[in-house]
C-alpha cells in the first residue's frame, strides 16, 4: 500500500529529513482516506524495511504523527491510524493529489532570478522588487505541474537555488521566520506557459492553473505563485477537516 513510494523518497543536501518525508507522506495518506480510522500500520521492522530506511527513521517519523494525534501507539500489539484534529504538515497547503488519492509531493528547482515585480502581478508585499521561483513539481515521482512563485524580496535581499530546501514553507519557517498562515486560490484552465513545456512534454495542451495569494502571520501578502497541473494525472482538491 505505501511502498510504492519508496522511490519518491529523497536524500540529499535539498530535500527534507527522511523521517520528515516519511511522515508528510502518511499524513496525505490520511487526508486522501486511504488511510481510514482505526487501521493498523504493518510492523515496524517489516515497514521499514519495505521503505528502505531504518527502523530509527521510520520511528521519528511516527512520533511526528503521534504529537498530531494521527496514530496511536498501542503497546503490544501496533500503531492505529486514529481520527484526529492535528493534521497541519508541510504540505497542508499543496492541494495537488494523484486520481487515485495522496501522493508524496516532491520538487526540482527551475531557476531563482530577483527583479522587478510585474506589472500583471496583484500588489503584494513591501517591497518593489520579488524573486521569482520556477519548479517542477511531482506526485510519487510523476511530473504533474509546474510552478512559478514569487516571493516579495523583503523578507531576504538574496536567493539562489542553492539555498531552498525541498518544501518552500518549511524553509519560509525555518530560514526567513516567515508563516504562511492562510491561502487564496482560484482555480481556472490556461495553456503551459513557454518556458515549461520541456518538462511536461506529454501534458494535454490544456491545463488546470491555480493563482494563488499567501499572507503572512502579520497578515501582509508574502507571495504570489501560478501553477499549471496536468488534469490526466492530477486533481486539485481541498478539504474542510
Amino acid at each position: 500500500m505505501l511502498y510504492q513510494f519508496a522511490e519518491s523518497l529523497m536524500s540529499d543536501t535539498h530535500s527534507l529529513p527522511l523521517y520528515i518525508q516519511i511522515s508528510e507522506m502518511l499524513i496525505r495518506e490520511i487526508q486522501s482516506g486511504r488511510l481510514s480510522d482505526g487501521a493498523r500500520l504493518p510492523p515496524e521492522r517489516e515497514m521499514a524495511a519495505d521503505l528502505k530506511i531504518s527502523v530509527g527513521t521510520l520511528r521519528k517519523a511516527l512520533a511526528v504523527l503521534t504529537e498530531k494525534h494521527l496514530i496511536e501507539r498501542r503497546h503490544g500489539s501496533g500503531n492505529y491510524i486514529r481520527q484526529g484534529t492535528g493534521r497541519e504538515g508541510l504540505y497542508a497547503f499543496f492541494r495537488l493529489e494523484l486520481l487515485g488519492g495522496g501522493g508524496l509531493p516532491t520538487a526540482q528547482v527551475l531557476s531563482v532570478h530577483s527583479m522587478g515585480k510585474p506589472k500583471d502581478l496583484p500588489r503584494f508585499g513591501a517591497s518593489n522588487r520579488a524573486h521569482r521561483i520556477r519548479r517542477l513539481r511531482r506526485l510519487n515521482g510523476i511530473p504533474v505541474a509546474v510552478e512559478e512563485i514569487w516571493l516579495d524580496a523583503g523578507y531576504t535581499q538574496a536567493l539562489t537555488a542553492q539555498d531552498l530546501s525541498e518544501s518552500l514553507y518549511y524553509f519560509y519557517r525555518t530560514r526567513l521566520n516567515l508563516w504562511v498562515q492562510r491561502i487564496e486560490d482560484s482555480i481556472g484552465v490556461d495553456s503551459l506557459p513557454a518556458w515549461s513545456k520541456a518538462y511536461l512534454p506529454d501534458a494535454n495542451e490544456v491545463l488546470g492553473r491555480v493563482d494563488r495569494i499567501s499572507w503572512d502571520q502579520n497578515n501582509a501578502k508574502a507571495e504570489i505563485s501560478r501553477t499549471w497541473f496536468d488534469t490526466v494525472k492530477v486533481s486539485y482538491i481541498s478539504r474542510l477537516n
